[in-house]
């Protein structure tokens, strides 16, 4: 489907919504997945324990309980920026923009998007911001 852009009266290209269904219900349930994802590892996190104030562990034991809390703290960020990006992409194709490459304006390679369907930028663009 082609539509006119405002900005240099090119036309837009966009993928049929057949197609673009099963990955929007694709990217919801990654969403909820990882949300779930979240929830469980802050339960895993040692400093969300209410004993460890009061226990006089060994240094040994602080020692784990920091690099625990560490490695949960990591991974949280991790999942959030992922959920950013989910977020985002389906907010691209509610918009009619999925597909195509916030930067440059051209269509996202479909390789790509197979691969990362959360994508918003393509290969060249991602190539540029890395160097």
């Amino acid at each position: 489907m082609a539509k006119k852009s405002r900005q240099a009266n090119k036309p837009i290209i966009s993928f049929p919504k057949v197609i673009l269904m099963p990955i929007a219900n694709f990217l919801a349930r990654e969403v909820k997945r990882l949300e779930e994802r979240k929830q469980n590892l802050f339960k895993r996190d040692p400093f969300k324990d209410a004993d460890r104030i009061v226990d006089n562990a060994a240094s040994d034991t602080d020692a784990a309980e920091q690099d625990g809390h560490a490695q949960v703290t990591a991974m949280a960020r991790h999942t959030d920026r992922r959920l950013i990006q989910i977020k985002k992409a389906l907010a691209k194709i509610r918009l009619g923009q999925y597909g195509v490459c916030e930067r440059c304006g051209q269509m996202i390679d479909t390789d790509r998007l197979m691969v990362m369907p959360e994508t918003t930028i393509c290969v060249h663009c991602e190539q540029k911001k890395e160097s």
